[in-house]
Formats: structure tokens, C-alpha cells, sequence
């Protein structure tokens, strides 16, 4: 019979494991975790109403497109001003 363990409990054994066994385990949850779910079985619901107000001012009321072509434009000119100083 199985006992029931809580996550600190597996946090505890986890941390006496070495470190690349401890790699490799949040290498095996992380596949289990995207592996599709079992027919007959739930899928994870991402709830994106969750997220809303998670970082308020983020963009500071630009459009995003907006706020990415900028973000695009400054990182170009940033890369190219080595390039121009070289004689």
C-alpha cells in the first residue's frame, strides 16, 4: 500500500539526492508535465483571467506592437553603434 507524502516531505528527500539526480529529476516531472493527459483524464486549464492586473504599467500604456517594434528599433541601434565608432 502507498503512503501519501506532502510536498515538503518530497522536497526533503529531494534535497538528499545528489546533484545531477536532483537534474534529473526535474527533468522527469518536467516531461511528465508535458506529456498530453491520459484519455478520460482532465487537461491542465490555464485560467488567463488569472494573470490579468499581474503587471499593471508593464508598458506604461504603449501598444504593444508598438512597445515591441521600439524595443526592436532601440536594440538595433544599440548593436550597430560598435560598428559605426570602428574606422
Amino acid at each position: 500500500m502507498m503512503t501519501s507524502v506532502n510536498l515538503e516531505q518530497v522536497a526533503a528527500l529531494a534535497a538528499q539526492l545528489p546533484w545531477t539526480d536532483r537534474l534529473r529529476l526535474v527533468e522527469r516531472i518536467a516531461h511528465e508535465l508535458a506529456v498530453p493527459p491520459v484519455e478520460g483524464q482532465d487537461a491542465p486549464h490555464a485560467d488567463w483571467m488569472s494573470l490579468r492586473g499581474i503587471a499593471p504599467n508593464l508598458l506604461g500604456g504603449e501598444d504593444a506592437q508598438a512597445w515591441v517594434s521600439r524595443t526592436r528599433r532601440e536594440s538595433d541601434e544599440q548593436r550597430e553603434q560598435p560598428l559605426r565608432r570602428q574606422p
